[in-house]
């Protein structure tokens, strides 16, 4: 095996994609040491990190200062690296078809300009089969290279959470694979420099791709139990987290929660696997009841504000109501994919005037991405409220939200960070999933 050191002094990275899994590597590669190329196409993006600036919040200045990379637009200077990781999104269509058009042109693009003798690794999320049926071929066209002879490829799945800041890149156990036997095993000493907790070597690339939508999937079909459950539980008249509780004092009792399945990965990676086994004759029949199980919930929370304003004496249309939490999950800025957005379209349909408030996200980004009136604070007039993202900003304000709520309120709390405090007062109509 190589010595670490030698490794590193002969060892050029460029991460191609600076986004949410593509910065936070390149950031640990420069902290370890490692020379890094740091591209992405959008140059308002490489104009901010060079002034130590993540846009998503994810990383602070601080930590962006303590790694040096050299950011760059030019494409040129992906050929000085040795060691090429492409981390692009791969999100779907309006028909839920996968949608592979950025990872099609940045192999292009990493084609026109590849080193021979390097590697290519993808960190982003695909059906087996993608990498090497579909970028590969792209690479070669592009290159004039032969992949196996002048250049190699391996497949290493993102495994990154945002928002979590324990189950960081250096702290997981990173699945690598490669083409043969020697790309993965230099690979893995690649990726042993920053993930200190280990790797795991898959035994072909197809595996690895496959293992990474299986963990998404079985989140997605273990949430999709939880939503279903949480549906019967509203008929029961009982509350679902009562009923988890219970039960998850059982040793083996999995210990996930009802909610809204959004963001760029357990809420699309699953339409992945389903249109590969559909193009071998399979119809999956788990992960998509699941998928319509999830898709379904942002519609029901806002079916049932709409029944409570009934009971509450007031009507839909016209009715005032504040959404806070916008982004698809607590505690983050990012946006993409958020479920909420179902939910505000139902109410917007029914006639309803819907106010964004998310202490994280700017006015002319609420406006942008959700077409809302924000809010700075939570104010008050309302006809309802929904809490969606459970932002920790919100802890303690269920007081505050009662007095902004006009007439009889009508809460629906998505997650039941209120319930304790709200759910006994018989003058609350009040729900949570």
């Amino acid at each position: 095996m190589v010595q670490e050191n030698d490794l590193k002094t002969n060892l050029t990275v460029c991460l191609v994609g600076l986004g949410y899994v593509g910065l936070p590597l390149a950031l640990e590669f420069a902290k370890n040491g490692v020379k890094v190329i740091g591209f992405d196409v959008k140059e308002k993006r490489i104009n901010e990190l060079k002034q130590n600036i993540d846009e998503s919040g994810e990383i602070s200045s601080e930590d962006l200062a303590s790694g040096p990379i050299e950011y760059t637009t030019n494409a040129e200077d992906i050929r000085r690296a040795n060691f090429v990781v492409a981390a692009i999104p791969t999100p779907v269509d309006d028909a839920n078809e996968p949608d592979l058009t950025l990872v099609e042109k940045a192999s292009a693009t990493i084609g026109k300009n590849l080193a021979k003798g390097a590697i290519v690794v993808y960190e982003s999320t695909v059906y087996p089969g993608v990498t090497e049926d579909i970028c590969v071929p792209i690479i070669e066209k592009e290159s004039g290279l032969k992949c196996g002879v002048d250049w190699f490829v391996g497949y290493s799945p993102e495994r990154v959470n945002p928002g979590d800041k324990e189950h960081t890149t250096s702290k997981i156990i990173k699945i690598v694979s490669g083409m043969d036997e020697p790309t993965l095993k230099r690979i893995s000493e690649v990726y042993q420099i920053v993930c200190k907790a280990g790797v795991h070597e898959a035994p072909s690339i197809k595996v690895a791709e496959a293992a990474k939508v299986f963990e998404n999937i079985q989140r997605d079909v273990n949430i999709a139990l939880m939503n279903e459950l949480a549906l019967i539980c509203h008929r029961l008249d009982i509350q679902t987290s009562d009923v988890l509780a219970a039960a998850g004092t059982k040793w083996n009792f999995l210990k996930f929660r009802p909610g809204l399945v959004g963001g760029h990965c357990v809420g699309v990676d699953p339409f992945y696997l389903v249109a590969k086994a559909e193009s071998l004759g399979y119809h999956p029949q788990v992960i998509t009841a699941g998928r319509r199980i999830n898709d379904y919930m942002p519609e029901y929370v806002a079916e049932e504000v709409e029944k409570d304003l009934v009971k509450a004496g007031k009507k839909i249309e016209g009715a005032k109501i504040l959404v806070m939490g916008l982004t698809f999950k607590e505690n983050i800025r990012d946006m993409r994919n958020s479920k909420i957005t179902v939910t505000i379209a139902k109410l917007k349909e029914l006639g309803a005037n819907i106010i964004g408030y998310d202490p994280n996200l700017t006015t002319e980004e609420i406006k942008d991405e959700f077409g809302l009136e924000s809010v700075s604070e939570i104010g008050s007039g309302y006809d309802a409220v929904i809490i969606g993202a459970p932002h920790n900003q919100f802890k303690g304000l269920d007081q505050e939200i009662l007095k902004s709520i006009q007439g009889k309120p009508v809460i629906f709390d998505i997650n039941g960070i209120y319930k304790e405090e709200l759910i006994k007062n018989s003058e609350i109509i009040y729900q949570s999933l």
